[in-house]
């Protein structure tokens, strides 16, 4: 005969919590500062390349400073100037027409290509490869080939005209045209980014709807402004605003196709503020100048956000 003795259960809620003794401190301290010691390197270099040249930025724009003499407070001296700046207020203009031409274009030209390119067709990897290829492009590749491309005399667009019989144009030499063809260029570079972006939400669009739209008898048009562009709606928002901030930062294609011109119709706020920093080494003045692009774009973004959480299309 064989007996088991069956040991009581351990009564786990009387046990008293555990108290980390010394050593589990010292442990835990050990592997914060070694987390730190990982991260502390990069920020470091981030805070030294952003933080840092921003609060610089805002103490030049209170101050007179050429690069070389003794920096001199000025107060809002040189904000004061810059609204009575004819020349900052053309800047202004030139950059409203840019994102007015550019951003509803590059978010039009995105829908139009993911949804275009969300289709299981042959070769439909080489086509999305070949759409994001010019996003990857550098400004100044893409200012070299715009200056080739629309050259009066010998460019490409030219030509075509000629072969057609109609006019040629002066394209980046005609102050009327330049900023059409510079944000024409623009869109041929970044249009690559909202397609991407369209694409992937498309493609997180669940199949059922479609199908249950389809199975109801709507048509591609109906399904689409029914299902589909609802969806996409917080996506729409995130690449206008994104599109927006980076239009009024426009400076690269600026620089190496019309360095502002011609009779500085391309000229925006982001080359004026760099020109005057950098040519005339007003540092102080171009300061206030970027704080006041710095204002806008914030002002811009914050309202856009606020207007599509009333709206109920959180995009962030």
């Amino acid at each position: 005969m064989t007996m088991t003795q069956t040991r009581p259960p351990e009564d786990t809620a009387q046990r008293p919590p555990d108290i980390p003794g010394p050593r589990k401190k010292r442990g835990r301290l050990g592997d914060h500062l070694t987390g730190w010691g990982f991260v502390a390197p990069a920020m470091v270099i981030v805070l030294g390349l952003s933080l840092f040249p921003a609060i610089w930025a805002l103490v030049l724009s209170f101050q007179d400073w050429n690069g070389f003499a003794t920096p001199e407070f000025v107060g809002g001296d040189n904000y004061s100037r810059l609204m009575s700046d004819s020349e900052f207020w053309d800047a202004v203009t030139h950059t409203a027409l840019y994102v007015a031409l550019f951003v509803p274009a590059s978010v039009l030209a995105g829908l139009f290509l993911a949804v275009a390119l969300n289709r299981k067709i042959r070769f439909i990897g080489l086509y999305r490869t070949a759409i994001f290829v010019p996003f990857v492009a550098s400004a100044a590749a893409t200012g070299i080939l715009a200056s080739y491309l629309f050259s009066p005399q010998y460019g490409l667009a030219n030509n075509v005209l000629r072969q057609v019989g109609a006019p040629a144009q002066g394209w980046l030499e005609d102050p009327s045209q330049a900023m059409v063809v510079v944000a024409i260029m623009s869109l041929w570079g970044q249009a690559a980014f909202t397609t991407v972006i369209y694409l992937a939400a498309l493609q997180d669009i669940p199949p059922d709807l479609l199908e249950a739209a389809r199975i109801d008898g709507a048509s591609r048009w109906q399904t689409f402004w029914q299902i589909v562009w609802p969806e996409l709606g917080p996506i729409t928002v995130f690449v206008t605003i994104w599109q927006t901030i980076g239009a009024l930062q426009l400076f690269d294609l600026v620089y190496t196709t019309t360095r502002g011109g011609p009779l500085d119709a391309t000229k925006t706020i982001v080359y004026f503020l760099w020109e005057k920093a950098f040519r005339s080494l007003e540092f102080g003045y171009g300061s206030a100048a970027a704080y006041v692009l710095f204002a806008v774009t914030v002002i811009i973004t914050a309202a856009m956000v606020v207007y599509t959480r009333r709206r109920n299309t959180e995009a962030f």
